[in-house]
């Protein structure tokens, strides 16, 4: 607690202002993957001791409702690496992304003089993930239905002292701590450091074959003891006959539609907490380096993630959804120019980060991006009238283990979900003050609301266009890669993920490609 006494002081004591003596801050943003933004402040942060999280939220800002804008890695990262929304980058799904030469806020802030670094998970740029990740999302309207991630399972390795279960991520860590001691407490200029963590992301199956996805949550009883099983909540589950179509559509594809007991889901939740409290400890060995170097008063830590995991709530494991435990993220800011102890209410993205790191630094942030500068919002600076948030967050998504495009607003207690042409599917509408667990679909109850929150979504962003472009991008881009197969088409699409189904009866699969394939749009 001393610790922390100290750490707030000093702070409180340098927080009036971004700049300290006419120095720029350093910049330190550590970005994990798949993690539960609601597990930062309360009551969430009750269920797994977060220590350093803890550390970030007494000294820092947080914000209680920050969303990613697209619950899936790869155009998560490129909204928050470029400012931009998805559809103006057109970051469809995990293999189509930003350009390789991208110029995003880590260039500009070397431009303007900051000494940069990037270590770990990136993920932002096209090409990348594997080939059944992107023929899933390619294929997403042809009518059939095949299980295209294995079952979500558990797996406990080690013992009590088995504290390093995600060595990769160890491995960056230790490499990102030795480059903060080693270069960054010798430099003569402001520097920027990104960490980009795996962790809590499940591991892939490895009993499913090369080809697998992430649905094994793994970690040790270390980490177990730091979980507290009697808060742990078993979500409510609608019947799968009551699902929304695509809800029905994610929870098949994600092999969640099976039976599953209260132990088998409790335990699951109990290993994600689990391993939210391993990539809490690499999160602190970043404040311990800055903190013993010296620098950590005139450093702006930012930790958050690129999206969330369901973590069995709603019949599904994974993201790829708008419900909070996959849309929610976490993000907390610590340094200068933000308030110690200050939790933020209004909705804030990803994309918010760009120009809030530009104004953090004292650069202009490009005319062309969608975010706003956090820096906006309540501060201990108030010489200058804030600039205007929009009191709204769009996210959006365009990939696999969804059979829509999808497009969610949150403002105020409302969260809209609007799909593909906003006809063909139906909509939904939580009112998140009365159902957090998001089980009431109130769309017809409150056809008002609908109604201006449809409209206030077609002026941010014109959806059914949109989702006509990304159906017919994956029209053109599944056919290109079936006809550069050649012969070998046959085997090599009867051998991706979803193979068990497939094999089942691949005559009708082909055919229902083909109608497709050959459809008037």
């Amino acid at each position: 607690m001393f610790f922390v006494f100290v750490l707030i002081l000093m702070f409180n004591m340098h927080g009036g202002s971004v700049c300290q003596n006419g120095i720029r801050p350093n910049i330190v943003m550590v970005m994990s993957d798949a993690f539960d933004g609601r597990l930062t402040f309360d009551p969430g942060s009750r269920v797994v001791q977060l220590p350093y999280i803890n550390y970030l939220r007494e000294l820092g800002t947080t914000f209680l409702n920050a969303y990613t804008n697209s619950p899936i890695c790869c155009p998560s990262r490129a909204a928050m690496w470029s400012g931009k929304f998805v559809h103006l980058t057109q970051s469809w799904n995990n293999y189509k992304c930003l350009d390789a030469n991208a110029t995003t806020w880590m260039d500009l802030l070397e431009q303007s003089g900051y000494h940069i670094q990037r270590m770990g998970k990136l993920d932002y740029t096209s090409g990348s993930h594997s080939v059944s990740n992107r023929v899933e999302a390619w294929t997403r309207d042809v009518q059939f239905l095949l299980r295209q991630e294995g079952r979500p399972v558990t797996q406990l390795v080690g013992n009590m002292s088995k504290v390093r279960i995600m060595t990769q991520d160890w491995k960056t860590t230790d490499k990102a701590s030795q480059w903060i001691r080693h270069t960054a407490a010798s430099l003569h200029q402001p520097f920027a450091l990104y960490l980009g963590l795996n962790l809590p992301h499940p591991y892939r199956t490895d009993s499913l074959g090369p080809t697998a996805g992430g649905s094994t949550f793994r970690t040790s009883l270390y980490w177990l003891k730091k979980v507290s099983f009697d808060l742990i909540s078993v979500p409510k589950w609608l019947p799968m006959s009551a699902m929304h179509p695509v809800d029905y559509y994610s929870t098949f594809t994600k092999n969640c539609s099976g039976n599953f007991t209260e132990e088998e889901v409790t335990s699951i939740r109990a290993f994600y907490y689990a391993m939210c409290a391993e990539t809490d400890a690499m999160l602190g060995q970043i404040i311990s380096a800055l903190r013993e170097t010296g620098l950590l008063n005139n450093t702006v830590v930012i930790f958050t993630a690129d999206h969330g995991d369901l973590a069995m709530e709603h019949r599904q494991f994974y993201k790829m959804s708008m419900f909070e435990g996959s849309s929610h993220v976490p993000l907390l800011i610590t340094g200068p120019g933000f308030m110690s102890g200050l939790q933020v209410s209004q909705p804030v993205s990803l994309v918010d980060l760009y120009p809030t790191i530009m104004d953090i630094a004292g650069i202009s942030a490009p005319g062309d991006v969608s975010g706003h500068s956090l820096l906006s919002l309540p501060s201990k600076s108030s010489a200058d009238p804030p600039k205007l948030h929009p009191d709204w967050v769009l996210s959006e998504y365009h990939g696999c283990n969804a059979n829509a495009s999808t497009y969610m607003l949150r403002t105020g207690q409302w969260k809209y979900i609007a799909y593909a042409d906003g006809l063909s599917i139906p909509p939904q509408l939580f009112d998140l003050t009365r159902d957090k667990e998001e089980l009431q679909n109130v769309v017809h109850k409150f056809p008002d609301v609908w109604t201006n929150l449809d409209k206030l979504l077609r002026s941010i962003v014109d959806y059914p266009k949109v989702s006509e472009a990304v159906h017919h991008y994956n029209k053109q881009q599944f056919l290109a890669w079936r006809q550069g197969l050649g012969s070998n088409y046959s085997q090599v699409i009867a051998n991706l993920r979803w193979h068990v189904d497939w094999q089942k009866d691949a005559p009708a699969n082909e055919r229902a490609i083909d109608e497709w394939l050959n459809g008037s749009s």
